[in-house]
Protein backbone atom coordinates (compact mmCIF):
# COMPACT_ATOMS: atom_id res chain seq x y z
CA UNK A 1 0.00 0.00 0.00
CA UNK A 2 1.37 3.43 -0.99
CA UNK A 3 2.24 5.79 1.89
CA UNK A 4 -0.07 8.80 2.02
CA UNK A 5 1.56 12.23 2.07
CA UNK A 6 0.11 15.62 2.99
CA UNK A 7 1.73 18.65 1.37
CA UNK A 8 0.86 21.16 4.09
CA UNK A 9 3.15 23.85 2.69
CA UNK A 10 0.81 26.58 1.41
CA UNK A 11 3.20 27.96 -1.24
CA UNK A 12 4.07 24.60 -2.81
CA UNK A 13 4.92 24.98 -6.55
CA UNK A 14 4.23 28.73 -6.47
CA UNK A 15 7.59 29.38 -8.16
CA UNK A 16 7.99 26.27 -10.31
CA UNK A 17 6.50 22.84 -11.06
CA UNK A 18 9.62 20.75 -10.48
CA UNK A 19 8.66 19.70 -6.90
CA UNK A 20 5.19 18.55 -7.97
CA UNK A 21 6.61 16.68 -10.97
CA UNK A 22 9.02 14.87 -8.65
CA UNK A 23 6.20 14.01 -6.27
CA UNK A 24 4.03 12.65 -9.10
CA UNK A 25 6.87 10.50 -10.41
CA UNK A 26 7.57 9.10 -6.94
CA UNK A 27 4.40 7.03 -6.85
CA UNK A 28 3.44 8.36 -3.43
CA UNK A 29 -0.24 9.00 -2.72
CA UNK A 30 -0.22 12.73 -2.00
CA UNK A 31 -2.76 15.38 -1.00
CA UNK A 32 -2.15 19.12 -1.47
CA UNK A 33 -3.18 21.84 0.96
CA UNK A 34 -6.28 23.25 -0.79
CA UNK A 35 -6.61 26.43 1.30
CA UNK A 36 -3.67 28.43 -0.06
CA UNK A 37 -2.68 29.62 3.41
CA UNK A 38 -0.92 28.39 6.54
CA UNK A 39 -2.87 25.57 8.17
CA UNK A 40 -3.94 25.71 11.81
CA UNK A 41 -3.73 22.78 14.22
CA UNK A 42 -7.19 21.35 13.62
CA UNK A 43 -6.76 21.52 9.84
CA UNK A 44 -3.44 19.66 9.96
CA UNK A 45 -5.06 16.94 12.06
CA UNK A 46 -8.06 16.64 9.73
CA UNK A 47 -6.04 16.59 6.52
CA UNK A 48 -3.17 14.50 7.85
CA UNK A 49 -4.92 11.90 10.01
CA UNK A 50 -4.25 9.10 7.50
CA UNK A 51 -0.85 10.32 6.34
CA UNK A 52 2.52 8.72 6.96
CA UNK A 53 4.43 11.74 5.68
CA UNK A 54 4.05 15.51 5.65
CA UNK A 55 5.87 18.13 3.59
CA UNK A 56 5.78 20.97 6.07
CA UNK A 57 6.16 24.72 6.22
CA UNK A 58 5.99 26.71 9.46
CA UNK A 59 2.55 25.53 10.56
CA UNK A 60 2.47 24.10 14.12
CA UNK A 61 3.35 20.49 14.93
CA UNK A 62 2.98 20.70 18.69
CA UNK A 63 2.09 17.91 21.12
CA UNK A 64 -1.61 18.13 20.29
CA UNK A 65 -1.07 17.81 16.54
CA UNK A 66 1.43 14.95 16.81
CA UNK A 67 -0.81 13.12 19.27
CA UNK A 68 -3.60 13.21 16.70
CA UNK A 69 -1.57 11.97 13.72
CA UNK A 70 -1.24 8.27 14.62
CA UNK A 71 0.16 7.13 11.25
CA UNK A 72 2.77 9.87 10.85
CA UNK A 73 6.33 8.60 10.34
CA UNK A 74 8.19 11.55 8.78
CA UNK A 75 7.93 15.34 8.64
CA UNK A 76 9.96 16.79 5.78
CA UNK A 77 10.40 20.48 6.54
CA UNK A 78 10.80 22.84 3.59
CA UNK A 79 13.36 25.15 5.18
CA UNK A 80 15.84 24.96 8.02
CA UNK A 81 13.96 25.95 11.20
CA UNK A 82 12.23 23.15 13.10
CA UNK A 83 11.16 25.08 16.20
CA UNK A 84 7.52 24.75 15.03
CA UNK A 85 7.81 21.01 15.76
CA UNK A 86 7.65 19.42 19.21
CA UNK A 87 10.91 17.50 18.87
CA UNK A 88 10.61 15.60 22.16
CA UNK A 89 7.17 14.27 21.23
CA UNK A 90 8.31 13.44 17.70
CA UNK A 91 11.26 11.46 19.09
CA UNK A 92 9.01 9.66 21.55
CA UNK A 93 6.69 8.63 18.72
CA UNK A 94 9.51 7.68 16.36
CA UNK A 95 8.68 10.44 13.87
CA UNK A 96 11.71 11.32 11.74
CA UNK A 97 12.34 15.04 11.10
CA UNK A 98 14.14 16.17 7.95
CA UNK A 99 14.88 19.70 6.70
CA UNK A 100 16.74 21.56 3.94
CA UNK A 101 19.48 23.54 5.73
CA UNK A 102 21.93 24.13 2.89
CA UNK A 103 19.53 25.75 0.41
CA UNK A 104 18.67 28.64 2.74
CA UNK A 105 22.23 29.80 3.35
CA UNK A 106 22.83 31.96 0.28
CA UNK A 107 19.47 33.80 0.24
CA UNK A 108 19.66 34.62 3.95
CA UNK A 109 23.26 35.78 3.65
CA UNK A 110 22.41 38.00 0.68
CA UNK A 111 19.46 39.61 2.46
CA UNK A 112 21.58 40.15 5.57
CA UNK A 113 24.24 41.93 3.53
CA UNK A 114 21.59 43.97 1.70
CA UNK A 115 20.20 45.11 5.05
CA UNK A 116 23.65 46.07 6.32
CA UNK A 117 24.30 48.21 3.25
CA UNK A 118 20.80 49.70 3.42
CA UNK A 119 21.48 50.91 6.96
CA UNK A 120 25.02 52.06 6.26
CA UNK A 121 24.13 54.03 3.12
CA UNK A 122 20.60 55.02 4.24
CA UNK A 123 18.95 53.70 1.10
CA UNK A 124 15.43 53.29 2.48
CA UNK A 125 15.74 56.59 4.35
CA UNK A 126 16.58 58.55 1.19
CA UNK A 127 13.93 56.67 -0.80
CA UNK A 128 11.27 57.82 1.68
CA UNK A 129 12.49 61.42 1.38
CA UNK A 130 12.41 61.38 -2.41
CA UNK A 131 8.95 59.84 -2.47
CA UNK A 132 7.77 62.86 -0.50
CA UNK A 133 9.58 65.12 -3.05
CA UNK A 134 12.36 66.09 -0.63
CA UNK A 135 15.85 66.38 -2.13
CA UNK A 136 17.87 66.01 1.06
CA UNK A 137 21.15 64.23 1.65
CA UNK A 138 22.42 62.54 4.79
CA UNK A 139 25.91 61.04 4.89
CA UNK A 140 26.18 57.29 5.21
CA UNK A 141 29.05 55.12 6.38
CA UNK A 142 31.53 52.69 4.89
CA UNK A 143 31.51 49.03 5.85
CA UNK A 144 35.27 48.80 5.45
CA UNK A 145 36.97 49.32 8.80
CA UNK A 146 33.82 48.80 10.87
CA UNK A 147 33.67 46.31 13.72
CA UNK A 148 31.02 43.76 12.79
CA UNK A 149 29.73 41.16 15.23
CA UNK A 150 28.07 37.92 14.14
CA UNK A 151 26.18 36.29 16.96
CA UNK A 152 25.60 32.65 16.09
CA UNK A 153 28.11 30.85 13.88
CA UNK A 154 26.14 28.13 12.18
CA UNK A 155 26.06 27.72 8.40
CA UNK A 156 24.54 31.15 7.80
CA UNK A 157 26.46 33.05 10.48
CA UNK A 158 29.79 31.71 9.26
CA UNK A 159 29.04 32.72 5.67
CA UNK A 160 28.00 36.23 6.78
CA UNK A 161 31.21 36.54 8.79
CA UNK A 162 33.34 35.38 5.86
CA UNK A 163 31.63 37.88 3.56
CA UNK A 164 32.13 40.75 6.00
CA UNK A 165 35.84 39.93 6.32
CA UNK A 166 36.23 40.00 2.54
CA UNK A 167 34.58 43.42 2.44
CA UNK A 168 37.08 44.89 4.89
CA UNK A 169 35.26 44.72 8.22
CA UNK A 170 36.90 43.67 11.47
CA UNK A 171 34.73 40.70 12.38
CA UNK A 172 33.92 39.33 15.82
CA UNK A 173 32.02 36.08 16.30
CA UNK A 174 30.23 34.47 19.25
CA UNK A 175 28.70 31.03 19.52
CA UNK A 176 27.90 28.38 22.12
CA UNK A 177 30.42 26.03 20.47
CA UNK A 178 32.68 28.14 18.27
CA UNK A 179 34.88 26.51 15.63
CA UNK A 180 38.23 28.06 16.49
CA UNK A 181 39.99 26.47 13.51
CA UNK A 182 37.46 27.99 11.09
CA UNK A 183 37.72 31.36 12.87
CA UNK A 184 41.52 31.40 12.62
CA UNK A 185 41.45 30.45 8.94
CA UNK A 186 38.92 33.19 8.11
CA UNK A 187 40.17 36.09 10.21
CA UNK A 188 37.25 36.06 12.68
CA UNK A 189 37.96 36.88 16.32
CA UNK A 190 35.96 34.69 18.72
CA UNK A 191 34.71 36.67 21.72
CA UNK A 192 32.00 36.42 24.38
CA UNK A 193 28.44 37.60 23.73
CA UNK A 194 29.06 40.51 26.08
CA UNK A 195 32.22 41.66 24.31
CA UNK A 196 30.59 41.33 20.90
CA UNK A 197 27.63 43.48 21.94
CA UNK A 198 29.88 46.05 23.58
CA UNK A 199 32.45 46.42 20.78
CA UNK A 200 30.55 46.03 17.50
CA UNK A 201 29.36 48.82 15.22
CA UNK A 202 27.16 46.32 13.38
CA UNK A 203 25.59 43.24 14.95
CA UNK A 204 23.95 40.49 12.93
CA UNK A 205 21.93 37.83 14.75
CA UNK A 206 21.99 34.23 13.50
CA UNK A 207 20.94 32.33 16.60
CA UNK A 208 18.51 29.44 16.91
CA UNK A 209 15.88 28.79 19.55
CA UNK A 210 17.39 26.14 21.79
CA UNK A 211 15.08 24.89 24.53
CA UNK A 212 17.82 24.73 27.17
CA UNK A 213 19.86 27.79 26.19
CA UNK A 214 17.72 30.51 24.65
CA UNK A 215 19.46 33.76 23.72
CA UNK A 216 17.38 36.90 24.26
CA UNK A 217 18.53 40.38 23.29
CA UNK A 218 16.75 42.18 26.09
CA UNK A 219 16.88 45.64 27.66
CA UNK A 220 20.18 44.99 29.44
CA UNK A 221 21.89 43.63 26.34
CA UNK A 222 20.62 46.43 24.10
CA UNK A 223 21.76 49.07 26.57
CA UNK A 224 25.23 47.49 26.55
CA UNK A 225 25.54 47.96 22.79
CA UNK A 226 27.72 50.71 21.38
CA UNK A 227 25.93 54.03 20.86
CA UNK A 228 24.91 54.40 17.21
CA UNK A 229 25.32 50.67 16.46
CA UNK A 230 23.23 48.90 13.83
CA UNK A 231 21.31 45.68 14.58
CA UNK A 232 20.26 43.14 11.95
CA UNK A 233 18.03 40.13 12.63
CA UNK A 234 17.26 37.52 10.00
CA UNK A 235 17.10 34.61 12.45
CA UNK A 236 14.12 34.47 14.85
CA UNK A 237 11.83 37.25 16.04
CA UNK A 238 11.62 35.79 19.52
CA UNK A 239 15.27 36.54 20.27
CA UNK A 240 14.71 40.33 20.53
CA UNK A 241 12.75 42.29 23.13
CA UNK A 242 10.96 44.50 20.59
CA UNK A 243 9.83 47.05 23.18
CA UNK A 244 13.40 47.57 24.40
CA UNK A 245 14.60 47.79 20.81
CA UNK A 246 11.97 50.40 19.99
CA UNK A 247 13.05 52.56 22.92
CA UNK A 248 16.72 52.29 21.96
CA UNK A 249 15.98 53.30 18.36
CA UNK A 250 13.59 56.07 19.38
CA UNK A 251 16.20 57.58 21.70
CA UNK A 252 18.92 57.13 19.04
CA UNK A 253 20.98 54.97 21.36
CA UNK A 254 21.04 52.61 18.39
CA UNK A 255 21.65 54.08 14.96
CA UNK A 256 19.29 51.72 13.18
CA UNK A 257 17.91 48.23 12.87
CA UNK A 258 16.92 45.91 10.04
CA UNK A 259 14.49 43.12 10.85
CA UNK A 260 13.05 40.33 8.75
CA UNK A 261 11.46 38.43 11.65
CA UNK A 262 9.20 39.46 14.51
CA UNK A 263 7.71 38.04 17.70
CA UNK A 264 4.24 38.13 16.16
CA UNK A 265 3.68 37.96 12.42
CA UNK A 266 2.25 39.68 10.44
CA UNK A 267 3.95 42.57 12.26
CA UNK A 268 2.05 45.83 12.77
CA UNK A 269 3.87 47.23 15.80
CA UNK A 270 5.49 50.55 16.68
CA UNK A 271 8.77 49.85 14.86
CA UNK A 272 6.84 50.66 11.68
CA UNK A 273 6.71 54.30 12.82
CA UNK A 274 10.47 54.82 12.97
CA UNK A 275 12.68 56.31 10.25
CA UNK A 276 15.83 54.44 11.26
CA UNK A 277 14.55 50.93 10.59
CA UNK A 278 14.37 48.60 7.59
CA UNK A 279 11.57 46.06 7.85
CA UNK A 280 10.80 43.10 5.59
CA UNK A 281 7.98 40.51 5.99
CA UNK A 282 10.00 37.34 6.74
CA UNK A 283 11.43 36.98 3.22
CA UNK A 284 15.02 35.93 3.97
CA UNK A 285 14.72 32.61 2.13
CA UNK A 286 12.19 33.88 -0.39
CA UNK A 287 13.86 33.88 -3.77
CA UNK A 288 12.27 32.04 -6.68
CA UNK A 289 15.38 29.92 -7.12
CA UNK A 290 15.78 28.94 -3.49
CA UNK A 291 12.08 28.21 -2.96
CA UNK A 292 11.99 25.74 -5.85
CA UNK A 293 15.19 24.07 -4.67
CA UNK A 294 13.93 23.83 -1.07
CA UNK A 295 10.69 22.20 -2.19
CA UNK A 296 12.56 19.79 -4.45
CA UNK A 297 14.86 18.79 -1.58
CA UNK A 298 11.93 18.45 0.84
CA UNK A 299 10.20 16.08 -1.62
CA UNK A 300 13.43 14.13 -2.15
CA UNK A 301 13.95 13.81 1.59
CA UNK A 302 10.50 12.28 1.97
CA UNK A 303 10.93 9.95 -1.02
CA UNK A 304 14.30 8.78 0.34
CA UNK A 305 12.77 8.15 3.75
CA UNK A 306 10.08 5.83 2.40
CA UNK A 307 12.46 4.08 0.02
CA UNK A 308 14.86 3.31 2.85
Amino acid sequence: MKPKVLVALSTFTEYGDAPLTLLKESGLDYYLNPLGRRLVREEIVEMGKDCAGIIAGVEPYDDYVLDHLPKLRCISRCGVGIDNISLATAKEKGIVIKNTPDVVVLPVVELTMAMIFDLLRRLSYHTRLLRSKQWQKKAGNLLSGKKAGVLGLGRIGRKVAETLVKLGAEVYGADLSPDQKWADENGVKIVSNEALLRESDIISLHVSLLENDKFILGKKEIESMKEGAFLINTSRGEVIDEEALYRALKSNHLGGAALDVFQKEPYEGPLCELENVVLTPHIATLTAESRVQMEVEAVRNLIDFFRN
